[in-house]
């Protein structure tokens, strides 16, 4: 039972597709009444006797139109066939099976059945009396006017409807990625900005630190300078811990969005990159350190963004060297080899300084320098290593190509592509491919074409049916009774029951035995408007047994 109840559910979701609000609801049934009536009044025009029958057809018909487009326009178009009553049920079902059958095949195939049925429907009340090229001309051109017309424009409709939607859609979907456009700009800038405060003001605060810590051990100050020597290192571990958790966080917030090529190329080197490390090396030996640098190889031309991540590299290192190691020996080297830049900054095990920072603080460390270097080498194709020596000191080495990344980033457009970063990319229309105005408007003039052409075919079909179908006067009178029929039927016309139907078992009694036939006579005065001259042959046993000429009513 409980899988005769889904099934049922499943065909009634189906034939009846929602929602079901109560205002269409009453619209339906109001529509299917009116087209209901419509149907019945037209076959009591009609007078078939199935006004009753086919105007509730209809009008369920009309209420599962839009869930089962394929079968009612099947349906509608055999009972379009059979009577008149349906025929404006076929216009609304055509409109609808456009609309609604999204594979195109499968809508060609729907229509092609559904003219099988309106034709077989059509003649299969009285096929003998319809010749059968004119049957399908008249049909053919009769279905696609009433049916495939109305579909080709409800599928316009429903295209146009879905193209609006997907602009829509789309306008949205630009307008959110814009949002996101600069909300990563923003996340990228502070990433900047970290990592800028991290390379530089690190750097200054940890000179400061290894300074106050040299004349702390200086024994030519008194104890009270000494004291004050010691508040201000304190004030730069204090400092350097408080920068360091503002690094953390900027950083935190833009985990995601790491800087690209274009950033880290955008702006120029703070201190002059590599024409900057000897300020560096200075600044430290100022400070106290024992500082050597050492500079090998032929000098290259570099990137702008390798020359800036050459410098902060040097900086990272020297400044990670004064907080972890103070007083040990540096060794700075910049090594011009035939395809990339080697930077190395080196220091061997600090010495003990026995009750010369007590209470001072361990020093600090945010664990964002090597991430970021590691970055920078990254940004621009090279690579950065880090780690102890056997001495227990500490190496950091950083293997830097001469034109980094900046010729690719310029090849894709530039300082400024970092913007679009993570973003779909926007595809490019096809070149040739038709809006759904320009098919459903080829398919009408499809149409009518071939409806002018069964016009124009119907209008010789017609002239030449005329001339197969009449009998001049002169012809007639030449004619003998007696004469053999097979002489007589070369001198007839073709015939067209078309136009001659309508005179049989009209005029005088037809001989025993005898089989006629009846043509137009033309040329015979004295009939009414509404009056034709027919002329009857009547055969039997191979020979013209009777001609009568005699007035027919139109």
């Amino acid at each position: 039972m409980e899988a005769i109840a889904r099934a049922w559910n499943t065909v009634v979701r189906t034939a009846l597709p929602g929602p079901w609000r109560p205002r269409r609801v009453v619209g339906e049934a109001v529509a299917a009444l009116l087209m209901g009536g419509f149907a019945a009044l037209l076959e009591l025009l009609a007078n078939t006797g199935l006004a009753l029958p086919l105007g509730l057809a209809v009008a369920v018909l009309w209420v599962l139109r839009k869930g089962l487009p394929a079968t009612v326009l099947l349906a509608a178009a055999a009972l379009a066939g059979w009577s008149v009553g349906p025929m404006p049920l076929l216009v609304c079902a055509g409109w609808t099976a456009g609309a609604r059958i999204r594979r195109v095949w499968s809508l060609v195939g729907a229509f092609v059945v559904g003219w099988v049925l309106f034709t077989v429907t059509g003649v299969v009340k009285d096929v003998a009396s319809l010749s059968p090229k004119l049957v399908l001309s008249l049909s053919l051109g009769f279905f696609l006017v009433i049916a495939v017309l109305p579909a080709l424009y409800g599928r316009y409709r429903a295209q146009r409807r879905a193209l609006l939607d997907a602009l829509r859609e789309r306008n949205e979907q630009l307008l959110r990625e814009r949002v996101m456009v600069v909300h990563q700009a923003r996340l990228r800038e502070r990433h900047r900005i970290a990592q800028d405060m991290h390379d530089s003001l690190g750097h200054q605060l940890a000179l400061i630190s290894v300074h106050s810590g040299a004349l702390e051990v200086d024994r030519t100050l008194t104890d009270r300078q000494r004291e004050a020597v010691g508040v201000l290192r304190q004030a730069a571990v204090a400092a350097m811990r408080e920068l360091r958790e503002v690094v953390g966080v900027l950083h935190d917030e833009s985990t995601a969005l790491p800087p690209t090529a274009g950033t880290a190329a955008a702006g120029p080197p703070a201190r002059g990159g590599v024409d900057g490390i000897g300020g560096l090396v200075e600044s430290s030996r100022a400070a106290g350190a024992e500082v050597d640098l050492t500079v090998e190889g032929g000098r290259r031309p570099l990137a702008a963004a390798v020359d800036h991540a050459a410098y902060r590299i040097v900086q990272e290192a020297l400044t990670n060297a004064h907080k972890h190691a103070p007083g040990a020996p540096i060794a700075v080297a910049l090594r011009y080899e035939p395809d990339a830049l080697v930077v190395e900054v080196s220091n061997t095990r600090a010495p003990e300084l026995v009750g010369a920072r007590g209470g001072a603080g361990a020093a600090v460390s945010g664990g964002q320098g090597l991430t970021g270097l590691r970055e920078r080498a990254r940004l621009v194709g090279g690579m950065v290593h880090a780690g102890p020596t056997p001495e227990q000191g500490f190496r950091l080495a950083a293997v830097l190509p001469y034109e980094g990344a900046e010729q690719d980033a310029a090849a894709t457009g530039g300082a400024e592509d970092w913007m679009l970063d993570g973003l779909p990319p926007v595809e490019e229309p096809e070149r040739g491919r038709r809006s759904p105005a320009m098919g459903c408007a080829l398919g009408v003039v499809a149409v009518a074409l071939i409806v002018l052409g069964l016009v124009v075919w119907g209008v010789i079909a017609f002239v030449r049916g005329t001339n197969d179908a009449t009998v001049q006067k002169p012809m007639y009178d030449q004619i003998r009774v007696g004469t053999a029929e097979a002489e007589v039927l070369q001198t007839l016309p073709r015939g067209n029951n078309f136009f001659t139907d309508t005179y049989k078992g009209t005029g005088p009694e037809v001989p025993a035995g005898a089989h006629c036939r009846w043509f137009v006579l033309n040329g015979a005065p004295g009939a009414g408007w509404n009056e034709e001259h027919v002329a009857r042959f009547c055969f039997r046993d191979g020979a013209l047994v009777e001609k009568q000429e005699y007035v027919a009513r139109g």
